[in-house]
């Protein structure tokens, strides 16, 4: 039985529902009371009491649940994304904009500045640098200098979402709509037992906005979970457009594993068999030319499925995080959407060709990024794709070097042609940059300042072993061997501290060696491993991969204090630091400034955005 101050109040907004007040009421099996037009809005889609999640027979609407954003009920194919604005590829005042400043730079280091004359080496490094341009500071500018989103969420609503956690994540996506320009799209998918598109592609004008408030408002929490469905119809509002701004994304969070599609126990060393269920836009089945939507996971809680959000996200080229304090969604979010409004250039590819006979390109450690060697070793390719303002990619280029043969006394070895090219997001020209020829000096007699190995090329081969190290072990941890994967990763950390980056006190040593320390403590058993440990390790096996930030355990990514830049070569913690070195290394200042806008909010009571209580 229900007491009769519950029945006076509506089960959604809170308000008293009297009689006399001229407002049509209904009143369910259960015996909570609405608002007509709060639950006409609810239950069309759910089906289930929002206070006690009582399964209803009788609906208490005859028109469809989205009339209150003027739209039909969900169509069979999803053509009814809103237009684009008419100067949404209007391009910046060439004026405002310094062209060379605004193009990506490309620096590029041998590991040594000389190798003997009559050597010859194996196994040689060039690093390779990239970074992308930066963004005004005027935020009309900023607008006008990067490309628009189109951006699909896809939020778990299950029974285990409810109460505080559905509540944060509805605040989470308020600080998303709330900070999208004019010219980008939202739409938002639920998904439980099934999925629904509950707002279509919507530009984020003040009416969009409004809209799709009142469609997280009416997010209510009740049964399984079905992320096949919800990621399958999240792809479609997608694939189905008629219009299409310059990004697409899908920005995935989930609380628990699918209660649908499992088929046996997930526990095991490779994602589920049913993610080939998935449309190949997020999940391609192989590395055919067709888009392919990266899908931004974020695994909410002890309870969800880090193997599959991982597998999702790395098929699709988009990052996996893990938020294991609740409350940290929305900076996570925050740190997310801060980067994907800062895209620079589109379609980057970096090409290396051999600049003297008898070099050759024997290997490309690229991480995610697709690459090749072809013509006997005379070429290298790397698909690198969208960068992020300011954002900075590296990469080593292993070459075999022949035994020199003298031509003079200042005899070199021209070792790497580099040249890149890409796509403006504000002019979507071609743009080719061409970085300078790299060479070595081939004496007779190399001096000790001839063979030191160059920092910044050490700092990456660390990076990099540190990154296979945890790669490694959580392969150790999920066979269970746990002992192993801890003293692989306590024995590599000790490696780091002795390389020559690491005893001259770089940054980045610094913060691989503490992150691979967290990456051990959480496999201190198995079921701090099956708590934590497996997410934070798969999070920062993402990062690495992607060089791009995620966030793991309770640090977001641009939240913490600068520990050094990714282009800096030997800055100590604590140190002065530019505003790109955040945590992880990856995160740029656009999404640093995100994070710190999603933190002022919080703190001058931002949280109070979510109107609605469960």
């Amino acid at each position: 039985m229900f007491s009769s101050a519950e029945i006076k109040r509506c089960g959604i907004c809170s308000q008293s529902v009297g009689a006399g007040q001229g407002e049509a009421l209904f009143t369910a099996e259960c015996s909570h009371c609405f608002h007509f037009s709060c639950i006409n809005n609810y239950g069309y889609v759910y089906r289930l009491c929002p206070v006690c999640n009582a399964k209803w027979i009788q609906l208490p609407f005859q028109r469809p649940f989205n009339q209150f954003v003027n739209e039909p009920a969900e169509p069979l194919q999803f053509f009814d994304d809103e237009p684009l604005p008419h100067n949404s590829n209007t391009v910046a005042d060439p004026m405002s904009v310094d062209e060379d400043s605004h193009k990506v730079t490309i620096k590029a280091i041998p590991e040594r500045p000389a190798v003997a004359a009559g050597q010859s080496a194996s196994l040689f490094a060039v690093l390779v640098g990239l970074k992308a341009p930066s963004l005004s500071d005027d935020a009309r500018s900023t607008q006008s200098q990067r490309a628009p989103l189109d951006i699909v969420t896809v939020l778990d609503v299950s029974g285990s979402m409810n109460g505080m956690k559905l509540n944060l994540v509805k605040r989470a996506v308020h600080f998303v709509i709330d900070n999208l320009g004019d010219c980008d799209r939202l739409s938002i998918v639920s998904f439980s037992d099934h999925a629904t598109r509950v707002l279509p592609l919507k530009r984020m004008s003040e009416t969009g906005r409004q809209d799709a408030r009142r469609a997280v408002d009416l997010l209510r929490a009740g049964g399984g979970t079905n992320i096949v469905e919800g990621l399958t119809k999240g792809a479609r509002v997608l694939e189905e457009r008629r219009f299409k701004n310059p990004v697409a994304t899908i920005i995935f969070l989930s609380d628990g594993n699918d209660t649908y599609n499992l088929r046996g126990s997930l526990l095991g060393r490779n994602a589920p068999e049913y993610l080939h269920f998935l449309p190949p836009s997020i999940f391609p089945r192989n590395q055919s030319s067709q888009l392919v939507v990266p899908v931004h996971s974020f695994g909410f809680g002890s309870d969800h499925d880090p193997i599959t959000m991982h597998a999702i996200s790395e098929a699709s080229g988009g990052t996996f995080s893990f938020i294991e304090s609740y409350e940290m969604v929305q900076d996570a979010f925050a740190s997310c959407i801060g980067g994907l409004m800062s895209v620079v250039t589109h379609e980057l590819r970096l090409k290396v060709r051999s600049a003297s006979h008898g070099v050759e390109i024997k290997s490309i450690p690229s991480g995610r990024y697709r690459s090749e060697v072809s013509n006997q070793g005379s070429q290298g390719l790397i698909n690198v794709g969208d960068l992020y303002a300011d954002e900075e990619k590296e990469f080593l280029i292993n070459l075999s070097i022949p035994i020199f043969i003298s031509q003079g006394e200042d005899g070199k070895t021209s070792l790497l042609d580099i040249t890149c090219s890409y796509k403006d997001a504000v002019s979507k020209q071609v743009v080719e940059i061409e970085g300078d020829l790299v060479e070595i000096k081939r004496p007779e007699a190399p001096t000790p300042q001839d063979m030191a190995v160059n920092l910044e090329v050490d700092r990456q081969r660390n990076r990099l072993r540190a990154a296979e190290s945890i790669q490694k072990a959580q392969e150790m941890a999920e066979a269970g061997n746990l002992t192993g994967a801890k003293e692989l990763l306590a024995k590599n950390r000790d490696d780091l501290m002795e390389s020559a980056a690491g005893r001259a006190g770089d940054g980045l040593v610094r913060w691989l060696e503490g992150e691979m320390k967290e990456t051990e403590r959480r496999m201190g058993s198995a079921r701090m491993y099956e708590q934590s440990g497996r997410a934070y390790a798969m999070a920062g096996m993402s990062s690495h991969a992607s060089q791009r930030a995620t966030s793991r355990g309770n640090m977001v990514a641009g939240a913490a204090a600068p520990l050094f830049s990714m282009g800096a070569m030997n800055v100590v913690v604590g140190s002065a630091a530019p505003p790109a070195a955040c945590f992880g290394g990856y995160a740029t200042p656009q999404m640093a400034n995100m994070v710190k806008k999603s933190r002022q909010q919080s703190n001058e009571g931002g949280e109070g955005n979510t109107s609605k209580k469960e």
